[in-house]
């Protein structure tokens, strides 16, 4: 059984429509219903009764749920996206969970993109563009540390630019450079569902996820393309529901 949190969100439907459509065996968790899955738990995070009870016969998890982007970092940020990951985590250990799918952002190498000099690598130290950003590194770190001390199967995934709605995509469409970075959901949904059927054998990994870049390739592409078999199939502006 595959776990997804914030199964509701733009992403988390993406992910939830492409596991169904591979015939795979899903279960939802948000603080909402999610549209087109009956198997799914309408919890939160802080709660470790829903949260156990959601991990019950799962072997991997794909972890979307967080505050995305800005917002205020001790009402917001810490609360979902360092408290809230650590019950998803510890539910995911005491549940012995082997594969675990952990979504960070591009933003973490905000400040390399921002000279891009050439195409930002994993290796790549890590330059958080501000708070939220920063707690994503935290999720990363710590993910290694579940991978070295559990011998659990960690992702991070450092996600494009996927939007959410139509303001979204058009602040998106202003900037030259994000059309490179463009995540749509039909690729996000292809990623994940590529991630959670590779091998056990990958320890931990850092990958880049994004559509087919525009103009140049910001984000290297390669380890998921030779590790997880994934090529994205779309470019800026495919695979959004909303014109710009």
């Amino acid at each position: 059984m595959i776990l997804v949190t914030g199964s509701a969100g733009r992403v988390g439907q993406a992910v939830v429509k492409e596991l169904l459509a591979q015939k795979l065996p899903v279960v939802g968790f948000d603080k909402r219903p999610t549209p087109g899955l009956s198997n799914a738990i309408v919890g939160d995070m802080k709660d470790m009764e829903a949260l156990n009870s959601a991990f019950h016969g799962v072997s991997a998890l794909i972890h979307l749920a967080s505050t995305p982007d800005e917002s205020h970092f001790r009402r917001d940020l810490v609360p979902n996206n360092i408290l809230g990951l650590h019950n998803v985590l510890e539910c995911a250990r005491d549940a012995e969970v082997k594969r675990l799918i952990l979504t960070s952002t591009g933003q973490v190498n905000h400040w390399q993109r921002e000279k891009q000099e050439r195409t930002i690598t994993a290796d790549d130290p890590v330059t958080p563009y501000s708070w939220y950003a920063s707690t994503k590194v935290f999720a990363e770190a710590i993910g290694r540390s579940y991978a070295e001390m559990y011998g659990m199967s960690v992702f991070v995934v450092r996600l494009g630019w996927v939007p959410r709605d139509k303001a979204h995509a058009d602040e998106c469409k202003k900037e030259f450079w994000a059309k490179d970075v463009y995540l749509s959901p039909g690729d996000a949904g292809r990623f994940f569902a590529a991630a959670v059927q590779a091998p056990e054998n990958i320890k931990y990994k850092i990958f880049y996820a994004t559509s087919q870049p525009k103009d140049m390739e910001r984000f290297d592409l390669g380890p998921a393309k030779a590790l997880l078999h994934w090529e994205p199939k779309d470019m800026w502006p495919e695979g959004l529901e909303f014109k710009v």
